[in-house]
């Protein structure tokens, strides 16, 4: 099989990470028997260098003949860098935003596992981890607050700022959907966050999760208002299989969830549309701090590509074998910096991708 992936580095650590993702494509590629074809793409802060905006059209339409992308991170320190003394519109992120639209990336998808080997690392109470927590959070990403009107006027010397939030029926339809036939390839349950008992959005949303719900007879449903739902993630997050909520609930939850995995550096995420297309992306941040050091974890990134090649290109086989080589390097102590615990063996960001992609192994 021939993989056409557009590949945006991306700022700080992107660049590291990301060629630590495709080092571990590659080796997957040659153990399948499969081609792998990079598209070099420039968007966020990296773009703003050169092309004086974070997303040019012709970027779109190269990202639009791929069959995927694999994504580092957008941005930098909005204290020191100049990126951030430019409008709203023009700033690194974005282009993350408008690439998301214009590719109709509605759904976002971001596990949340606790490993056995980084209990330790949690900062929950051993009663709570013992048993480790597996969940998936699905994420509507085009739609609600973040692309609602928004506007500061002032009036009599007094500001105002307006944010709009706004969902319509067919937004919540198919993410919806999107969640439900994840649940039923999972554990079978869905639980839809909302704010129902303040929000008319939110009503709406838990209407139609409703009508929904009959077309998904073994996939079990239940409600949450956003506050519980926050509060349970780190009293019981064992009892989530997934987690279906609109555009900002899911920004706070799952960042939210990615704490009490031990490390934000471990986490990927996906964001689909309706076809076999997707963007995919480790769920931290730029750090910029760190970039250039080789000090970063990879290993978002890298099961990132794993949810690539799942997603994508339905390659069940390859991405099982990216996730255990992940699990068998873990379990043998290696650990990059954000990671490291006692009596573990620190590593940094090259030899942990080497780790990973030399552990690969088919079944």
């Amino acid at each position: 099989m021939d993989w056409k992936i557009g590949v945006i580095k991306g700022d700080g650590i992107g660049p590291e990470i990301v060629e630590e993702a495709m080092k571990v494509l590659d080796a997957v590629a040659r153990l399948y028997g499969h081609n792998c074809q990079y598209r070099q793409l420039l968007m966020g802060g990296a773009s703003i260098d050169v092309h004086g905006e974070p997303l040019t059209d012709q970027m779109v339409e190269e990202a639009k003949a791929c069959d995927a992308i694999l994504m580092g991170s957008i941005g930098g320190d909005p204290a020191v860098s100049p990126w951030y003394r430019l409008e709203p519109s023009k700033r690194p992120e974005a282009g993350l935003l408008k690439l998301r639209k214009e590719l109709g990336l509605f759904a976002n998808l971001r596990p949340a596992v606790l490993y056995d080997t980084l209990k330790e690392a949690c900062p929950l109470k051993e009663s709570i981890t013992e048993d480790g927590f597996d969940m998936m959070i699905v994420r509507e990403l085009t739609g609600g607050l973040y692309f609602g009107e928004r506007y500061t006027k002032e009036v009599d010397g007094v500001r105002t700022a307006v944010d709009t939030l706004t969902y319509q029926e067919e937004e919540i339809r198919r993410v919806a959907k999107k969640a439900f036939e994840i649940a039923r390839a999972r554990k079978g349950k869905v639980t839809s966050v909302d704010k129902a008992n303040v929000l008319d959005t939110s009503r709406l949303w838990r209407s139609v999760t409703e009508e929904i719900r009959t077309s998904y007879a073994d996939v079990e449903l239940e409600h949450m208002l956003v506050d519980n739902c926050s509060m349970q993630l780190v009293k019981n997050p064992r009892q989530f299989d997934v987690i279906l909520t609109e555009n900002m609930f899911g920004d706070i939850l799952s960042d939210e969830a990615s704490m009490i995995t031990g490390s934000i550096g471990m986490l990927p995420s996906a964001s689909l549309k309706e076809s076999d297309f997707g963007l995919y992306e480790p769920s931290g941040g730029s750090a910029p701090d760190i970039a250039g050091k080789g000090i970063a974890n990879p290993i978002a990134a890298i099961l990132s590509a794993a949810m690539l090649l799942r997603f994508t290109f339905h390659l069940e086989e390859e991405a099982d074998c990216v996730e255990e080589s992940v699990r068998n390097v873990l379990k043998l102590g290696y650990r990059t910096a954000d990671i490291m615990t006692d009596g573990k063996k620190q590593v940094g960001t090259r030899e942990m991708g080497s780790l990973i992609a030399e552990g690969l192994r088919k079944k």
